[in-house]
């Protein structure tokens, strides 16, 4: 995955910790270790670098505040901690390098992780894992893009070992690829609700970046209600020097905005599939319920308003949602679903494969909501037949499938899209009348036929078939004359 450690070497460090805690807080153990070693390798880098002029520069914090390196102080040096590996209080000495590292640098205050003292993680296993980091991760030639990778690989392959409900834990990267390129975020506000460990942040701006843009012309906001996944996206934006607001704390996006008064220019956004308990009375007459009153059971169109409720008049978001939404026939669902639609606010449903998510069997689909529609057409697409399998249980989507799905979307904006059966097709408001106000793609792209066979075809390829059973079975007859003259040899 780098040309510094690959995925394997990742791996075997966090077995270090098998059977030796819970599982659950393998990540944050392994996480909080990966980026100590890195901000104490860059800064242990840029110290010897500085030291070289000879006027005492490597003293002077401007010179790493400049370069985007974190200070650190000697205790929270790695070098000091790696030396106490063997001993008792080892989880003391990486607290305490935290708590150091938070003094040093404003933007870490709160979000590093303290809990490796606690009683339950066994130490010798702890010492063991600074050691293999020791002699096997070096990353003073690192970049923060790479800090990010080795986080998105952990989260990724632990979110695999710990199931959780809905696909919320963790967004695959080929998902948000397509859902970013979609919106092409090139400047303005980027918000999501639910930003999880900050994934759509990071692709969002790597987009940026890749279209010769300046990642400054974008402002990031986000919201998370998970304490611990809240500080790792802050972590994650952090060691990118990316700037978000991600609020002062952890809070939930339905019962306390901590962005009331944001309207964003484009919203991307995986929540909680399916939530149950999200209701609560302060939410009762809500003006973020621009359709009306979502199912008080059910969130996920909830979610749906909320969103659109946060977009710019000609806002965009991209959402992703169980299959069971465009369908939906609650009475609450249909009410808003039909009101999105005949607004025009409805841009595109997008089907997307199975097995893209590591750590849940359910498929999903992405809306594309765009608050500045003024037409009531609706592309569907179907991309079922899209992705790689890279193992028995897990997909992903290839650069030439995001593109596939991108240019239907662009051209459908353009009023370029040609109906291709079986992928895309463009339906009005009529058709979607007709059926019952469902947004289901596969009702209306319908088969690929284009492979079809004619009967006149069929019985041609039925001839062919009659013809080369007959000569295999006249061969069969010829091989058991043949056998039976080689017995009857053997008997004389």
């Amino acid at each position: 995955m780098s040309q510094i450690i690959d995925e394997g070497i990742l791996w075997k460090a966090a077995e270090k910790l098998r059977d030796k805690c819970d599982p659950a807080d393998y990540k944050n153990i392994v996480l909080g270790l990966v980026f100590l070693k890195y901000v104490s390798d860059k800064y242990t880098a840029k110290y010897i670098e500085l030291k070289k002029y000879g006027d005492g520069r490597e003293e002077d914090e401007d010179y790493y505040i400049q370069d985007h390196v974190f200070l650190v102080p000697e205790i929270a040096l790695w070098s000091y901690v790696a030396s106490h590996s063997k001993q008792a209080d080892l989880g003391q000495i990486i607290d305490d390098a935290f708590i150091e590292l938070e003094k040093h640098n404003n933007q870490l205050k709160g979000i590093l992780p303290k809990t490796y003292s606690k009683n339950e993680l066994d130490k010798t296993a702890l010492g063991e894992l600074v050691d293999f980091f020791t002699n096997n991760l070096n990353m003073e030639d690192a970049d923060g893009d790479f800090f990010g990778q080795v986080y998105e690989y952990y989260v990724g392959a632990f979110a695999k070992y710990i199931p959780t409900k809905g696909g919320e834990f963790f967004t695959p990267k080929s998902i948000v690829e397509l859902m970013v390129d979609i919106l092409e975020p090139y400047s303005g506000k980027v918000f999501d609700p639910c930003c999880g460990s900050g994934g759509m942040f990071v692709q969002c701006s790597k987009f940026v970046k890749e279209h010769q843009g300046n990642v400054d012309n974008i402002s990031i906001y986000g919201q998370e209600s998970n304490p611990g996944t809240w500080k790792m996206a802050k972590m994650n934006l952090a060691i990118r020097g990316l700037e978000g607001n991600l609020g002062e704390k952890s809070a939930d996006s339905f019962t306390e905005d901590l962005h009331k008064s944001l309207r964003a220019n484009y919203i991307i956004a995986n929540p909680p599939y399916n939530l149950k308990d999200y209701w609560k009375p302060s939410l009762e007459g809500d003006p973020r319920w621009v359709f009306g009153k979502p199912d008080t059971k059910n969130a996920n169109y909830a979610w749906l308003s909320l969103i659109y409720s946060k977009l710019t008049p000609n806002g965009k978001a991209a959402i992703l949602m169980p299959n069971g939404a465009t369908t939906s026939n609650t009475k609450d669902d249909l009410k808003i679903r039909e009101a999105m639609l005949r607004e025009g606010k409805v841009d595109a449903i997008l089907a997307l494969p199975n097995k893209l998510f590591s750590n849940v069997t359910i498929s999903v689909q992405c809306w594309i909501l765009n608050k500045g529609k003024t037409n009531t057409d609706v592309l569907f697409v179907n991309a079922d037949g899209l992705g790689k399998l890279i193992s028995r249980k897990i997909r992903v989507l290839e650069q030439k499938d995001i593109d596939k799905i991108v240019r239907a979307y662009q051209d459908f904006n353009k009023g370029t899209l040609e109906d291709v059966p079986g992928f895309c097709k463009k339906a009005t408001i009529e058709e979607i009348e007709e059926k019952d106000f469902s947004l289901n793609p596969g009702r209306y792209v319908g088969a690929d036929e284009s492979n079809k066979l004619s009967p006149e075809e069929i019985q041609e390829e039925l001839k062919k078939a009659t013809a080369e059973l007959l000569e295999l079975m006249k061969e069969g007859m010829e091989l058991e004359d043949k056998v039976k003259e080689i017995l009857m040899e053997e008997l004389k």
